[in-house]
């Protein structure tokens, strides 16, 4: 007798109802990452199993990013290499192995995409067995793309983009997304801010969670510090060893323990009870602790993080001292530490210091203009190009980062009034009168090549390229500090023959450097600015010209820009920073001690030695040459014999290698 099973209709229906209403299984990343990852040297300086054991703080910002949390947008501000490209990484895969849905993950660039794609993602994929098999990766197959993965079921993909690809965040609707160094993202003129679009992608989805990572920047105008203000703004708390109280490891704290002469010491101290807290104790504390948030109340759509190098496994408290020492005194490399290690933005403030001030300042020097004081052995020029006159300024620089105004003038004619070249090339052929008795040459010249180009190439070409640069300013934070101009071509596509001396440089930074040196009152600190006696209250208001504002531009989001005062000229401005141009391509401040020990001794020791000096060499410079537009009594040709034999104090500059810098 034949059997035959019939299925119950009933009992169908309830098993497919309750799989629909059944809730998702619980996305934990932490867990899951403890289960499935294991790290490559390449992707990690800590490679092997993940262990949550070395990262503590980051259960927090896994539970927040979980469907668990009720937020919906996640930021976490940053020091760099603190595991957070790893954390991101774990937030996606994870999602897509627990939870599938379409993915976007956005990098500043598009470049940086493909670079992530490739170098992090792919060999995370690979090595980590269920998204392996969920995301066969094929090179021919279109779903295995580089900035676009899908599962082999179609539920859930991974979109990789670039912030200054707008076109790439249009049309698509992402239920989860990463938005990766959302501080160096720039904005498009024509689409608008990337991060109100990337933003807007996940707008459909009321459950979206939404990840902002990054270094701060500069602030005003950081996007990942104005994220975290706009959080919960949680800083992880750890207990004293002592006492137990619970604190936040500040920066400020360790520096006001920090013995520069034993950086192996670097050390915090109880706010509470004033015991030393040493390395050794940081990976219990960080067991303990827990994240505090200052502004509870938006706990439940925005949660904001904090952290920085000082809790991380990854750096240790002695090199965090050393990066320090090596930064203080140069607003740049100090910007750098900032951003890097203590995980801050670097506030410009956007004011110039008082004009009256630096006056009162130069008013009290002993330093006569158009001399070069002691210890400056290193001299640049700038030179600024005018529609009837081209303006200079010639700056010497120490060893510690100082820099002393020489002396500025005026050449009253057009740079392509081949009439005025020779007053140019006196210039830069002349030489300064130092206060330990000699002279000095310049070491390089920097000249603005933006407005007049070719005539600037024109004069430039004249002299050899290592002595005579062509610059012009950019004013994007986040661009190189100097890079070589590459693609300047004629009409038949070929280079331009200027292409080869001629550097973009970032005038933002570089003006936010020299307004925070302007306002060092003593003058022996480190990155301080010297000013001579002589000076006219011009030179001070073209100085500090330019302010840095907020402006709301026609698509109605706002830009940080420097803005000139409509009522001054900043040609002074214009030639600091070129001269500062010049001492970057020079690479002075590269030198180390040893090495500014033989350039002092060469430049100014040798000149002291009456007895190695020819007859010449004695005698008082002579008056400059009438041709030259100066101010004070400092320049002149370099003599006939000067140019038939390298003179010591302009040339002899150090050997590395087989280059002559």
């Amino acid at each position: 007798m034949m059997q035959v099973e019939i299925a119950n209709a009933w009992k169908v229906a309830l098993l497919s109802a309750a799989a629909v209403i059944a809730p998702p299984p619980p996305v934990d990343y932490e867990a899951w990452a403890i289960d499935n990852l294991t790290f490559s040297e390449r992707e990690s300086q800590m490679p092997g199993r993940y262990n949550p054991e070395l990262f503590p703080f980051f259960a927090g910002i896994f539970h927040a990013l979980s469907p668990e949390d009720p937020c919906r947008i996640v930021s976490w501000a940053k020091g760099a290499q603190l595991g957070g490209t790893a954390l991101a990484t774990i937030f996606t895969l994870g999602s897509l192995a627990m939870d599938p849905c379409d993915f976007l993950f956005v990098h500043p660039t598009e470049d940086n995409a493909k670079r992530w794609s490739r170098l992090k993602l792919a060999p995370m994929m690979r090595s980590t067995p269920v998204i392996d098999r969920a995301f066969p990766q094929r090179t021919r197959d279109g779903a295995d793309a580089v900035l676009f993965k899908e599962r082999a079921d179609g539920r859930g993909s991974i979109l990789i983009s670039g912030a200054s690809s707008p076109s790439s965040l249009s049309q698509v609707s992402m239920r989860r997304q990463v938005q990766d160094d959302l501080s160096k993202w720039e904005h498009d003129p024509k689409a608008g801010d990337p991060e109100n679009l990337a933003d807007s992608r996940s707008q459909a989805y009321e459950t979206a969670k939404i990840f902002k990572i990054s270094t701060p920047l500069i602030e005003p105008g950081c996007k990942i510090t104005r994220a975290f203000k706009a959080g919960t703004q949680e800083q992880f708390h750890v207990p004293c060893p002592h006492c137990d109280h619970a604190h936040v490891l500040e920066w400020d704290n360790m520096l006001t323990n920090l013995d520069e002469d034993r950086p192996e010491d670097a050390h915090f101290s109880c706010p509470s009870c004033g015991g030393v807290i040493e390395e050794h104790h940081r990976m219990e504390m960080n067991r303990r602790g827990r994240w505090v948030a200052a502004n509870p109340a938006m706990a439940t759509y925005h949660r904001s993080f904090q952290l920085w190098s000082a809790y991380s496994p990854l750096m240790s408290w002695e090199r965090i001292a050393r990066k320090w020492l090596e930064a203080r005194g140069d607003a740049a490399s100090e910007q750098v530490f900032l951003n890097d290690v203590v995980g801050r933005a670097y506030d410009a403030g956007g004011s110039a210091p008082d004009h009256a001030g630096l006056m009162e300042r130069a008013a009290k020097s002993e330093r006569p203009r158009g001399t070069v004081p002691a210890g400056f052995v290193v001299l640049t020029m700038g030179i600024d190009c005018q529609a009837d006159r081209v303006e200079w300024q010639v700056i010497g620089w120490d060893r510690r980062r100082r820099r002393a105004v020489v002396d500025h003038g005026v050449v009253d004619r057009h740079i392509g009034d081949q009439g005025g070249w020779p007053r140019l090339d006196a210039l830069v052929s002349g030489e300064w009168r130092t206060e330990w008795g000699g002279r000095l040459g310049l070491d390089r010249v920097a000249i603005d090549g933006n407005a007049y180009t070719e005539e600037v190439w024109a004069w430039a070409r004249r002299h050899p390229i290592s002595r005579v640069i062509m610059v012009r300013g950019g004013n994007q934070d986040n661009a190189p500090l100097l890079a070589k101009v590459k693609r300047e071509r004629t009409s038949t596509g070929k280079l331009r023959p200027y292409v080869g001396r001629f550097y973009t440089f970032n005038a933002s930074v570089l003006k936010m450097r020299l307004y925070r040196n302007l306002k060092k009152d003593d003058e022996g600190e480190p990155g301080a600015v010297l000013f001579p006696r002589g000076l006219e209250e011009d030179y001070f208001l073209q100085l500090t010209s330019e302010r840095r504002k907020e402006i709301r531009n026609r698509q109605g989001y706002t830009v940080h820009q420097w803005v000139k005062d409509p009522k001054l000229a900043n040609e002074m401005l214009d030639t600091m920073l070129q001269a500062e141009v010049a001492t970057i391509r020079h690479r002075v401040f590269e030198l180390n001690e040893t090495e500014w020990d033989a350039l002092e001794t060469a430049r100014g020791g040798a000149v002291a030695d009456e007895a190695q000096l020819d007859l010449e060499d004695l005698a008082p410079a002579p008056a400059p040459s009438p041709q030259l537009t100066t101010t004070a009594e400092h320049a002149k040709p370099a003599p006939a014999e000067a140019k038939a034999k390298p003179q010591l104090a302009r040339t002899a500059w150090l050997k590395r290698g087989e280059k002559w810098i």
